[in-house]
């Protein structure tokens, strides 16, 4: 909250060379249709981010770069790369982490959700501690400025958490491949 997510995402959209989907968590929040469960809760924090990683999934597949903004704590990195697993899509995870007191500030000053008490949001901000490998810090750069870091880490592999699953065992693939054929010929995959 209050990191620049959703600004930068902007930006990085209009570096990105080929076709992107963009899905922006906060407008998950509204899918919750009963009005007594809509409120934030571990249970539906967690839902949220689940179905947004698992509507990402299909947009890689077909050939877009799929850019999920959201607060993705490290903790939940364990269930997007099962979900990215069952599919064989790579992963790129990039935390944007201002220093706290400039994230409360952005909070406070959103025209829309403004945050008056962002002590609640400690917490959250104290998950992204063990992120540092996949951090961008910085409180002093134009958003165009982070925006491009971000496209170099991606270009780079710098935010990699997992590869396809064919690129790191290309036999096992030509066998699968090999299985598959001799499958839909009649034959027995053994």
């Amino acid at each position: 909250m209050g990191a620049g997510k959703t600004t930068i995402a902007a930006e990085l959209i209009a570096l990105l060379a080929g076709p992107t989907v963009y899905i922006e968590g906060d407008t998950l929040w509204s899918f919750i249709a009963t009005r007594e469960v809509r409120k934030p809760s571990p249970k539906n924090f967690k839902m949220i981010k689940t179905s947004m990683v698992a509507a990402a999934v299909p947009c890689a597949l077909y050939g877009y770069e799929a850019l999920v903004d959201f607060s993705i704590p490290p903790w939940f990195l364990e269930t997007a790369r099962d979900l990215a697993r069952m599919r064989n899509v790579p992963l790129h995870y990039v935390v944007l982490r201002p220093s706290e007191k400039v994230c409360a500030a952005r909070a406070a000053g959103r025209k829309r959700g403004a945050v008056a008490d962002y002590a609640r949001y400690h917490e959250l901000y104290a998950d992204f501690n063990n992120a540092a490998r996949f951090t961008i810090q910085d409180d002093e750069n134009d958003v165009k400025t982070v925006a491009a870091r971000i496209r170099e880490g991606l270009e780079a592999g710098t935010f990699l958490v997992m590869r396809r699953w064919a690129e790191c065992h290309p036999q096992a693939l030509r066998l699968s491949r090999q299985q598959s054929c001799l499958s839909s010929r009649g034959g027995r995959g053994r």
